[in-house]
């Protein structure tokens, strides 16, 4: 039996036979040496023997040709190096690209992939209530939603598919009630967005037909290896404003815009309390769902405070409801009434007509927003004579009793001043001046304030000033106006004579209902308050700062012009006899004045007012009516406005349980007798 044949050993060429193919060329020696035997005699060498058994003959040379030289094997080496150089260089280019993905870029494509991996939601804070006096809600909130949507999750890049955008609006239209194209729309105008608004203040039954609809459709798009369209689809939790009471105090309440910021009134005066601190919500979802197990971060909301008002909203009903028919009755631009505390300065009621309901804010009359008795500047007219005669008073120009003359006629400057109706020459005291409402009769008053007219105008503008004319109210109302009090030195010839009985000045309804509390009050003024204090998220109830206070005239000027003011609506001579309540003592004062037509800037039409407080005797509520260009029936202030402050006077009075006047009026007299 052969052995195997050892495929390392290397085979020899075998030897020519001797004899077969002629005779050989002699083989020279490399260095001349003499031939060996076989070579000189011609003949062939003999091949060697092969001592390996079985080798087989190597093929024969070509004719009359050298032999081929010995086969050789290719070293590996340089081979092996190019391979391996090959794979380190491709093994380089993954380490460094590793390098690159887990250190260098790391953050940024962390930040890719959660693009769908976590979701950002805002945590609205609850927006506090706002309360009357004694914590009836005037402003309060309940449950709702912003639907939002990611854009970016609905590009062709995230979805596979161009009509993302396209069919999510198509579901969602339906529900939003909102147009397709506009959803569209807003879906693709800025398709690199994670956030954009679909619709606000949505019901939970709005957002709860939409989260049903996102899991259907995850459910059926995880079967068809599908993209679910509403996965981008979310909620942002709103506390949705809600007014009670409808129209009711909307002047001073304002409202809330669609972004649920304060627009107006005190939403907007105080919105950083009322509107608390957002908090934010980071999950992770998958397939459009919360994963149940996956990270979680949340941060609380922070409630906003509780606003309680100085209103009583019983008095803000009777108040509003009366200047509304008023108003209507006489077919006016407008008109307001303002009820005070006398003593603490507080705003009981602020109603102004026409107005408005916050819940249907865009179904409201442009000219009926914001909170006309402290945006409109008017001129007063009768009613700011009281600041006259108390400068008059406490000056010690004149007394209750002085005699004054009045002419049917008074030139002045370039002109002849008149009274509101025509008259025989009057004799009257300086308190029938004040009762009869005598322009002339004022006029004579104030020139007593000074040696010239020049010391007479300082001398009432300083008064004026300290009343509050031409100052802001001390409430800070968005809107507020401070009114137009000019310096002495710039009136007019015509002005420094019409600014004692109220034309030529202007102020707002708050502005001349405190002037009559700070006569009621004895001359302290009390600023204006409509915030009584917060409540915070944690129950404690924060009072507002005390009201600013300021002596304006002496307690015995104050009490001299109440029972002055008390002859305007006692004595059947008086102006203001509309405005009596049985049983109780009112002090007031009506006001007729020519209007300034706000769109044209000139005059035209009137401005009735009353302003007074009861009980005179131990004041404590002061009401102020103003309606501005009645167009049917009378114009003047005591026939359109002193039955709306009896009225008002009425119901405030007894709401507040207050007791009626114990003493009968001190009947100031209104004229005298000549010589005697």
């Amino acid at each position: 039996m052969t052995a195997p044949r050892d495929p390392r050993r290397r085979v020899p060429r075998p030897a020519r036979p001797r004899g077969e193919g002629g005779v050989g060329r002699p083989r020279q020696g490399a260095a001349g040496k003499g031939r060996g035997p076989a070579q000189r005699s011609g003949a062939r060498p003999a091949a060697r023997p092969d001592a390996r058994a079985g080798s087989r003959p190597a093929a024969r040379p070509a004719r009359g040709g050298r032999g081929n030289p010995p086969l050789r094997l290719g070293s590996p080496r340089p081979r092996l190096r190019l391979v391996s150089l090959g794979l380190t260089l491709v093994m380089l280019a993954f380490v460094v690209r590793l390098l690159q993905v887990q250190a260098v870029d790391a953050s940024t494509y962390a930040a890719k992939a959660n693009v769908n991996r976590y979701i950002p939601v805002r945590l609205a804070a609850e927006r506090g209530s706002i309360t009357d006096r004694t914590g009836v809600d005037l402003a309060t909130t309940v449950d709702a939603y912003d639907i939002t949507a990611a854009p970016d999750l609905l590009t062709r890049e995230t979805t596979k598919t161009d009509d993302a955008p396209r069919r999510a609006a198509s579901l969602l239209a339906p529900i939003l009630g909102e147009n397709q194209a506009a959803l569209e729309e807003k879906l693709t105008a800025n398709p690199k967005s994670k956030y954009v608004v679909l619709a606000r203040q949505q019901t939970p039954q709005v957002w709860k037909q939409i989260k049903d609809l996102k899991s259907a459709l995850a459910d059926k798009e995880s079967e068809r290896k599908g993209v679910n369209v509403l996965a981008g689809i979310n909620r942002e939790a709103h506390s949705k404003r809600v007014y009670p009471n409808g129209d009711l105090a909307a002047g001073i309440l304002g409202f809330v815009n669609a972004q649920g910021k304060g627009s107006a009134g005190v939403e907007q005066l105080l919105d950083a309390q009322l509107a608390g601190k957002d908090g934010k919500r980071v999950y992770a979802q998958s397939g459009g769902r919360q994963v149940p197990t996956g990270d979680l971060e949340e941060q609380p909301a922070v409630p906003g405070a509780d606003v309680e008002l100085t209103l009583d909203r019983d008095i803000q009903w009777a108040a509003q409801s009366a200047i509304s028919k008023q108003v209507a009755d006489s077919r006016a631009d407008r008109g307001y009434v303002v009820v005070q505390d006398t003593r603490t300065g507080q705003i009981l009621a602020l109603a102004n007509a026409p107005g408005f309901d916050p819940n249907e804010i865009r179904k409201a009359d442009a000219e009926a927003l914001g909170n006309a008795a402290l945006t409109d500047a008017y001129e007063p007219g009768s009613v700011s004579k009281v600041m006259s005669m108390a400068a008059v008073l406490e000056e010690r120009a004149a007394t209750w009793n002085t005699p004054v003359v009045v002419p049917n006629r008074l030139p002045r400057a370039d002109r002849a001043f008149a009274d509101d109706i025509d008259h025989a020459t009057w004799h009257l005291t300086l308190n029938g001046v004040l009762a009869k409402s005598s322009n002339i009769g004022t006029i004579l008053a104030t020139e007593q304030l000074g040696k010239t007219r020049g010391q007479a105008n300082q001398v009432l503008y300083s008064y004026l000033r300290k009343f509050g004319v031409g100052r802001p109210t001390g409430l800070d109302f968005p809107g507020e106006t401070p009114g137009i009090l000019a310096k002495p030195g710039d009136w007019s010839d015509s002005q420094q004579y019409t600014i004692p009985f109220g034309q030529g000045l202007s102020l707002n309804a708050v502005q001349a209902a405190s002037v009559y509390s700070t006569i009621a009050n004895g001359g302290e003024r009390v600023a204006p308050s409509l915030v009584r204090g917060t409540r915070g998220p944690d129950g404690t109830f924060r009072a507002a700062p005390e009201p600013a206070r300021s002596r304006v005239v002496s307690k015995e000027t104050a009490g001299t012009l109440a029972k002055m003011l008390e002859s305007v609506v006692d004595d059947r001579e008086g102006t203001g006899t509309k405005a009596k309540i049985p049983g109780y003592r009112v002090a007031g004062k009506t006001g007729t004045s020519n209007r300034v037509d706000p769109k044209t800037g000139r005059y035209h039409g009137y401005t009735a007012s009353f302003a007074g407080f009861a009980p005179a005797d131990q004041p404590r509520v002061t009401v102020y009516c103003a309606v501005q260009n009645p167009t049917k029936g009378s114009y003047f202030g005591g026939q359109v406005c002193g039955p709306i402050f009896k009225q008002v006077m009425e119901f405030a009075l007894k709401t507040l349980r207050v007791a009626p006047s114990g003493k009968p009026p001190a009947r100031l007299p209104v004229n005298y007798t000549p010589g005697a």
